[in-house]
């Protein structure tokens, strides 16, 4: 818990510098950088996670991989977060960061599982449907889950739209087993 809390401060920290220079962009995008990259190496994480390694050698590798790669002021915060021996809460700092962006710009996560791939035009279609029940935009994250026998399973925060064969099914079940299924 304390470390949600910690990263929140440092996340809001950030934002209200890139909101003062107009960078949230720029700074979001610099970020998911760097949180991708922190995710493909387990390697990368071990070093920041290390008591081990000093603060400068673990500032230097990260100058050294992302200096290049993102703006002064990304690289100035990635620094300070290393003096302060937070670097281990990059990747949560970065997800509380990229979250208040959404909630500013009024975009939610969708995240979409179906039995079967979905087409271009279905992708379209359900984004459409979800940003006029959100009223708000939508990002949609898609996977697949065959356990749904067909139909689609959606979550929105704390929301969930369960479309699914899967669903229906033992919702029919239930009713079988407690005799409230009408007969003809």
């Amino acid at each position: 818990m304390k470390h949600a809390q910690v990263s929140r401060r440092y996340a809001n920290a950030l934002m209200d510098i890139a909101l003062d220079q107009k960078s949230v962009d720029g700074v979001a995008a610099d970020l998911e950088d760097i949180r991708a990259t922190l995710l493909r190496s387990r390697e990368l994480r071990l070093l920041l996670e290390s008591p081990i390694v000093s603060m400068s050698r673990k500032d230097a590798v990260l100058r050294e991989l992302f200096e290049r790669r993102v703006r002064p002021i990304t690289m100035a915060f990635v620094s300070l977060l290393v003096e302060k021996q937070r670097e281990h809460l990059l990747v949560h700092i970065v997800e509380q960061f990229l979250s208040r962006r959404d909630v500013q710009e009024g975009i939610v996560t969708a995240e979409v599982a179906s039995a079967v791939e979905l087409t271009p035009s279905q992708h379209k279609e359900l984004a459409r449907e979800l940003e006029r029940y959100t009223q708000k935009r939508v990002r949609l994250q898609y996977s697949r889950d065959e356990s749904l026998v067909g139909g689609l399973y959606v979550r929105i925060g704390d929301t969930v739209l369960d479309a699914s064969v899967r669903n229906d099914l033992m919702r029919l079940r239930e009713r079988f087993l407690v005799g409230r299924y009408p007969t003809h």
